[in-house]
């Protein structure tokens, strides 16, 4: 399917009827239906291809296209005669105020010629997705199905129709909550659910069965195992638009990457809840749900990372538009003049790094007995300034490294320094960043501070 966007202000009532009048000023085009399925897989990285049907025609052209563009193997059936299925929204201030459809469907097609690319394909797969949409395409999902299996292949399937045997011996099926009460009935509550919905995997085969439930999370049955209740994590709920799409995705795309059925779960639940904040058919990228994912968990309060730890969450950042900052130093025994220096550096953007010199290096450079901190306790005690989004160890004598392979967007470095006197100044210089010089705090010194102790004792 292709979705339309079309998009203006409305200012007035139209006098040929109580309708707004929209002044159209922008339009898009995003995949929708399968298509999207596929692009959500794209997005997190795998290697994905499609098969289903469309039209011969403007919008089959666009749809291709997209795909295409999207790095997803395009294994269309383009018909003549037909029209691809086409959905147009119209939209004013975000607000969705008609739908059109254009679709005829696909029910008197032969499926053969899908079952037979199918075959030819199938070996190159770990898992098969069933996208169904009613429109005709699955019509033989039963035989895709028994081939699958066969072939050893995990299958999901997100399903429209009401007859659940024509999806028999799935690994898993997704409905959303109203599409499992038209086959089960009415469910009361969540014990309801499970009864149901174990009845309903014994009857058809399936190994297992997750049952989207919107504000009410998703609950996950398998045979001889407890079911698994998720609550729903959605900030703030915008258009439910593609939801459905955005779980099977990542359950397929973490399935296929090694995660157990209900690790693969709790994130197509994060993903669930962070599309959902978006307009329309939308992806997830895998930046966007680590970073969830470091939320969910208070990873944050890992403010105290590794060097890979570090540059992981910088891919997030920067995939947010955040701007990095960072600084270095021994930082021994934190005074106020630290505490004004790097509260002047988080200023110059969105996150702040502070590389910490290790013991050694600290002994190295300040000489016998420093530091009088330890690292780990010198590093905790920053992770405890609110100006301060990580802290991450180095143990040469200068950061030069560590800096050459942050990047960071701004460099501090406090004191009397010119910027070209600042190690790690042209690694940064070169990709576009720039060098900030700090005073420090007048009166304020650790080694001032270690002497005066020493003097009174």
């Amino acid at each position: 399917m292709l979705d339309r966007y079309w998009h203006g202000a409305t200012s007035r009532i139209s006098p040929e009827a109580p309708v707004p009048v929209v002044h159209v000023k922008a339009s898009e085009e995003r995949l929708g239906g399968a298509g999207n399925v596929a692009l959500n897989i794209a997005t997190l990285g795998a290697t994905v291809g499609l098969m289903g049907i469309a039209g011969k025609d403007e919008a089959g052209d666009v749809l291709s296209q997209r795909l295409v563009e999207a790095g997803v193997e395009c294994l269309l059936d383009r018909l003549a005669g037909y029209s691809t299925i086409t959905k147009l929204r119209v939209l004013s201030r975000h607000q969705q105020l008609i739908r059109l459809d254009f679709e005829d469907g696909f029910d008197a097609i032969d499926p053969g010629w899908l079952l037979e690319r199918y075959r030819e394909n199938l070996d190159s797969a770990d898992v098969l997705v069933l996208s169904d949409y009613g429109k005709g395409a699955l019509r033989a999902s039963r035989q895709l199905i028994d081939m699958a299996v066969a072939a050893g292949k995990t299958v999901l399937v997100d399903p429209k129709s009401r007859d659940f045997s024509v999806y028999h011996g799935a690994s898993l099926i997704t409905p959303n909550l109203a599409e499992f009460e038209a086959v089960v009935g009415r469910c009361e509550n969540e014990a309801d659910i499970v009864r149901k919905g174990m009845a309903l995997m014994h009857a058809h085969a399936f190994n297992a069965l997750l049952v989207t439930r919107g504000e009410h999370g998703m609950t996950l049955l398998r045979a001889d195992e407890e079911a698994l209740h998720l609550p729903a994590l959605a900030r703030e709920v915008y258009d439910v638009t593609g939801a459905g799409d955005t779980v099977i995705s990542v359950l397929a795309a973490a399935i296929g990457a090694g995660q157990d059925l209900p690790s693969a779960t709790a994130l197509a639940n994060l993903a669930a809840g962070i599309v959902v904040g978006k307009l329309g058919t939308a992806t997830v990228s895998v930046s966007e749900l680590r970073r969830a994912l470091h939320e969910q968990l208070d990873l944050g309060s890992g403010k105290l990372l590794s060097e890979e730890q570090l540059l992981l969450a910088i891919e997030d950042a920067r995939a947010h538009g955040e701007t990095i900052v960072m600084t270095n130093g021994c930082f021994d025994i934190l005074h106020a003049g630290h505490v004004q220096y790097l509260t002047e550096a988080r200023k110059l953007g969105h996150r702040l790094i502070v590389a910490v010199n290790d013991d050694q290096s600290v002994a190295r450079l300040k000489g016998e007995g420093r530091p009088v901190n330890t690292l780990d306790l010198r590093m905790a005690v920053l992770a405890g300034l609110q100006s301060v989004d990580w802290v991450v160890p180095f143990s040469e004598d200068t950061p030069e490294r560590l800096i050459c392979r942050v990047v960071p967007d701004v460099l501090v470095k406090g004191g009397d320094y010119l910027p070209h006197q600042v190690a790690g100044h042209d690694c940064v210089e070169t990709n576009g960043g720039k060098v900030v010089i700090l005073s420090f705090k007048d009166g304020c010194s650790t080694t001032r501070l270690i002497d005066s102790i020493r003097n009174r004792g």
